[in-house]
């Protein structure tokens, strides 16, 4: 597995081959739940009810990703910057502990979401008609949650140490098992939604298999030894006691995880907002529709998601090693990338909208109210690259405040509030919902982007 060479390699050589592979690896990993409501709109007879059974699960999973970036997307920037500073002790430090980390909260949340399923769904908007569905995929999928936090939350630490092929193949993995598994546990045992959380489930066990087995092994520049590496580590890091230092590189981590946490958290309340809006003013038939199109944003926005994963990395590792000239490189880049790529997915979705949403039913009625929402939802999405540009940087560089804030400021400020008011106050009805996306884009996005210049460019012309 060849490893990026941040050190000595061009800019725009260390993003492609940094970028590429996750690219991929965030494809693969998305089609463990796109398959999955894929076959689940083609049950006979209850494919519409049981697809949006399944959407009422997504505040959960969700939740699930929140607290798997909190550790996973949180550490792995001081990971880079770290590596950067030639502090491989330190960078190996971060690693274990967010491996602590995302086990101790896998437990937590395996057992909590057994325990509330039916409440929580029931506050989620679930209809008699929809809640056997979502509890029959909520229940075995919950089982998987640590493989599940361990495979994607240490997948950013092979990234960080330059092995973006292999965090790719970790993934690979899981993705082609829950292919070949969900048609065959859904329509050839029988087993409908149960069949596809299974699928799931198997499929994350591989991939975290392999992931501890990659960085358990030799070839690893950073190895995992949860708890033997705070033992030996010096005192004065972080304090003599070595229960400190574990809470004080915790505290480092989810400071910066915050960000990538807000985010995913948000999403969950806007996922929950939307889910209840919709059952008031359009019914089960709308919560499907939503739950199509919350699938054809995820499927598109992987590029964008990963054009900034793949550049973090670089912008960490230089910024450690102080050379402002290949950050400010990095981070054109990733701007130029990402607005060229949401611009062209906009016309797509302006010329041809019938295709996305066939992707996941082909029931005419659905299609007929999905269509015009689509194109509502998407209306502004090039600004959502903006956003993103911003808020990686932000993270990339360590600034977890204006992370964090963003992040909090597009969701909670803008999305939530307009989610509630559009639909009754100002007469839209349930196309309100799907308004409130753009307008959030637009204003969110600008903020965060013009923000994020006018902090971070004097910054690095004073470093120079």
């Amino acid at each position: 597995m060849r490893q990026v060479d941040y050190k000595n390699g061009k800019i725009f050589s260390n993003v492609m081959q940094s970028m590429l592979p996750m690219l991929v690896a965030q494809v693969l990993s998305l089609l463990y739940s796109i398959v999955d409501r894929i076959y689940i709109g083609r049950i006979p007879g209850e494919g519409t009810s049981a697809l949006g059974g399944v959407g009422l699960c997504f505040p959960i999973i969700i939740m699930v990703t929140a607290f798997t970036n909190l550790f996973g997307l949180g550490g792995a920037p001081l990971c880079s910057i770290a590596r950067g500073q030639g502090n491989l002790r330190r960078a190996s430090e971060v690693m274990n502990t967010a491996f602590s980390m995302l086990v101790l909260t896998g437990v937590v949340i395996t057992a909590a979401g057994e325990l509330f399923a039916t409440p929580l769904l029931r506050l989620f908007g679930a209809t008699d008609g929809n809640l056997p569905h979502a509890l029959a995929y909520l229940h075995i999928y919950l089982l998987g949650t640590i493989f599940t936090m361990l495979a994607t939350g240490l997948n950013p630490y092979i990234n960080a140490q330059g092995f973006a092929s292999t965090g790719m193949f970790t993934v690979v993995i899981g993705a082609v098992t829950n292919i070949l598994l969900d048609p065959l546990f859904i329509f050839v045992f029988g087993l409908g939604v149960r069949g596809a959380a299974l699928a799931t489930v198997l499929s994350q066990i591989l991939s975290a298999l392999f992931v501890l087995r990659f960085l358990t092994g030799d070839k690893a520049e950073l190895r995992l030894t949860p708890l033997k590496d705070l033992q030996e580590l010096p005192a004065e890091l972080a304090g003599n006691d070595p229960d400190d230092r574990f809470r004080s590189t915790v505290l480092d981590i989810a400071g910066l995880g915050a960000a990538a946490f807000v985010m995913q958290f948000t999403n969950s309340l806007v996922s929950i907002v939307c889910n209840s809006t919709l059952s008031k003013y359009g019914g089960e038939v709308m919560i499907s529709v939503y739950t199509i199109i919350n699938s054809v944003r995820q499927v598109l926005e992987t590029p964008v998601i990963a054009i900034g994963e793949g550049t973090s990395p670089v912008i960490s590792y230089n910024y450690g090693a102080r050379r402002p000239g290949h950050v400010r490189k990095a981070m054109l880049l990733m701007g130029c990338l990402g607005i060229g790529y949401t611009l062209i997915v906009w016309i797509l979705i302006e010329r041809f909208p019938a295709f996305f949403i066939s992707m996941f039913s082909t029931d005419a009625a659905l299609m007929k109210d999905a269509i015009p929402a689509l194109h509502l939802y998407f209306f502004a999405f090039v600004f959502q690259s903006l956003q993103y540009t911003g808020q990686t940087t932000f993270k990339a560089l360590g600034k977890k405040k204006q992370a964090i804030f963003f992040s909090l400021f597009r969701k909670v400020v803008m999305v939530v509030p307009l989610t509630l008011l559009l639909p009754g106050v100002f007469h839209f009805g349930s196309d309100g919902v799907f308004i409130a996306e753009p307008v959030s884009n637009v204003i969110g996005g600008t903020a965060c982007m013009v923000t994020m210049l006018l902090m971070v460019l004097p910054e690095l012309r004073k470093m120079e």
